[in-house]
């Protein structure tokens, strides 16, 4: 989900996104969707229509009570970030509506506590880095204090503290040490630590979130042990002949929660981070190698050329890089615990993960694989997960992984990735179909999408799923307004029998309808839904109509669409966290000026000259109300 970052080698990460891998030949979504909308008869002016149908079908959730807390015609009442303001701004500070108000909060270099070494420009060491906030803030949750300081706290306070657990996705050279390559260990250690996670206590006080001091508080980083749990833990796969233990996290982009209270982080471009030491002439990717994306340069970081984990060439670490790409559990709650990588939920490059509880108590976590031509999958627990829970059982070690076949109609399929599956010829175990799901996912005939990202689970149950874009298409009719696909759009499903193999899905919004309108954006990414309806969409990518990256707000049964918040030039708005009652709602700001103080120097003020940082906006409405309204 990066927006595109200058790398050294003339690579960069958007590439590796939006460069395809999948040369499965399985029926591109570009058709199945091309069919779909003409017999939706869904053109260019028929937004608000395409919006509206979903919810009046007649497989709409006997929960749809749930959103019935204020009527849906004014549900949206802010006023927006206009068109007019956002092109006369010139990108150095963000805008926001005037209903609202943003602070800056943790930006990178901060100590994760108060206590610990402050940021200093160009001045801080690899060891200071695992005591300070990461670079590119990403998915992040908030996670209430339930009791703090062996005081009980009431409903009021549970509202102005508590713990946030926030991603950092990436930082290029440039960015973190100020040079295209690392010359040394150390170079490669302090852009490593400024990769992972981070859990950080906050509190308001006077109006004003800060970091406090916590036993929870800490850093999870390249470097950090990890565990394995699941169908591949122990296998020959992820065993290297060094037999280094498992360490790290990387490339942290999208997240997820558990309704049994932790945090689910995506590991998403990790193959960037792995290169060949040798000439090309001795090293050359396996197939699943090739399929997930892994070159001898990899983005351009260079790790490989001091950390000899990172070389795909050194024969004393084959299989290290089987251990990254995983869905990896963090207890928020338990500082001494181990981040634990969960298997049976399958290595790709995952964006996201949102959950919904079936009617037997089995829950099923929705995930996308941020590539071109890339897969939605769902992974579903084998019992339910209160019963797993209390067995001491995780309900994401016993399960089965699908992944998506759209039919026309507004049909589709779940597909198992298991060896019971005729489909699936290339591997004849579960450990292997796992830890190769994109290959497993090929032969099964899964659909091709265009870079499916963040999912959201609405309170109806509705699945929300972004896909960013995808300007490798190629047919074009005048039922298939996208064609190439270069702004992306938003599909909803309906998977009610959560147990079953089918689901039903449609558009809910075509970000190209959206141009020249004040509601326009590009390139949606992050999404999540609140319990009155509104659709908070982020986006990574080129704007129309003179914007720079956005947060909006849509209604989820009228599909207008308000601008909330925009960012800086060169940056992502990502991530999203709120307070329990809704009135706070923390955002992400990715890269701004992606590194370049020529673009801004955001969150200091402009003087050309101070290297801009990652950083989380708190915005609050100016009457006290719950962000969206």
């Amino acid at each position: 989900m990066n927006n595109s970052v200058d790398f050294p080698c003339d690579v960069e990460i958007d590439d590796a996104e939006n460069t395809p891998s999948n040369k499965s030949g399985n029926r591109p979504f570009n058709e199945v969707l091309s069919a779909d909308l003409k017999r939706r008869d869904m053109m260019k002016g028929t937004l608000a229509a395409g919006a509206t149908t979903f919810f009046a079908s007649a497989f709409l959730s006997r929960d749809t009570e749930a959103f019935q807390e204020a009527p849906y015609g004014q549900n949206i009442t802010f006023t927006p970030v206009s068109l007019a303001d956002a092109a006369a701004g010139d990108g150095k500070m963000p805008l926001i509506s005037p209903d609202y108000e943003y602070q800056v909060l943790i930006p990178w270099g901060e100590p994760i506590e108060p206590s610990g070494p402050a940021y200093v420009e160009r001045g801080n060491s690899a060891d200071d880095q695992t005591r300070q906030i990461g670079i590119g803030h990403d998915g992040m949750a908030l996670f209430p204090l339930k009791r703090d300081m062996g005081e009980q706290i009431n409903g009021t306070m549970i509202n102005k503290r508590g713990l946030l657990v926030i991603n950092h996705e990436y930082g290029s050279n440039s960015h973190v040490l100020g040079k295209e390559m690392p010359e040394s260990l150390e170079d490669v250690r302090m852009s490593q630590h400024a990769h992972g996670v981070s859990v950080v206590r906050i509190e308001e006080k006077d109006g004003t979130w800060q970091t406090s001091e916590s036993l929870f508080a800490r850093r999870i980083h390249v470097n950090t042990p990890v565990e394995f749990s699941g169908p591949v833990e122990g296998s020959d796969l992820i065993a290297t002949p060094a037999g280094n233990i498992p360490l790290g996290t990387a490339n942290n982009c999208g997240n997820g929660t558990t309704p049994w209270g932790t945090y689910l982080t995506c590991e998403e471009n990790f193959n960037g981070y792995f290169g060949a030491n040798n000439d090309e002439s001795t090293w050359a990717p396996t197939v699943e190698q090739e399929r997930y994306g892994f070159a001898d340069d990899g983005f351009g970081y260079g790790w490989h050329q001091f950390d000899r984990r990172f070389d795909l060439s050194d024969a004393d670490y084959i299989n290290e890089e089987n251990r990254f790409g995983w869905m990896v559990e963090i207890d928020p709650y338990d500082p001494t615990s181990r981040p634990v990588k969960r298997t049976a939920m399958g290595r790709f490059k995952h964006e996201g993960s949102a959950w919904r509880e079936a009617e037997d108590g089995r829950i099923a976590f929705y995930m996308g694989d941020d590539q071109r031509f890339d897969y939605v999958y769902k992974y579903l627990s084998a019992r339910p997960w209160r019963d797993m829970i209390a067995e001491g059982v995780s309900p994401l070690d016993e399960g089965t992984l699908y992944v998506a076949r759209f039919e026309e109609g507004g049909f589709g399929e779940w597909l198992p990735l298991t060896p019971d599956n005729p489909s699936i010829t290339s591997y004849s175990t579960l450990e292997e179909i796992l830890v190769y799901a994109r290959v497993a996912a090929d032969e099964a005939g899964a659909t091709p999408m265009d870079r499916p990202e963040w999912t959201a689970t609405a309170p109806d149950g509705t699945i929300y799923l972004t896909l960013t874009n995808n300007s490798n298409r190629e047919t074009a009719d005048a039922a298939n307004p996208m064609a190439p696909n270069a702004d992306g759009h938003i599909i909803r499903m309906k998977d009610d029998d959560v147990n079953g193999d089918t689901f039903q899905w449609e558009i809910f919004l075509i970000a190209a309808d959206t141009h020249g309108t004040e509601g326009s954006f590009s390139d949606p990414d992050g999404i999540a839904v609140d319990n009155r309806g509104r659709v908070f969409i982020q986006t990574d990518g080129s704007q129309q109509d003179g914007l720079q990256d956005q947060m909006l707000v849509a209604n989820a049964f009228t599909g207008e669409v308000r601008r909330l918040f925009m960012g800086v030039n060169g940056d992502e708005i990502t991530g999203f966290a709120h307070t329990p009652d809704r009135k706070t709602v923390f955002v992400n700001m990715q890269h701004p000026g992606n590194g370049d103080p020529a673009e801004t120097n955001f969150p200091a003020e402009t003087d050309g000259t101070t290297i801009p940082r990652d950083c989380t906006i708190v915005i609050r409405r100016k009457d006290g109300r719950q962000v969206g309204i």
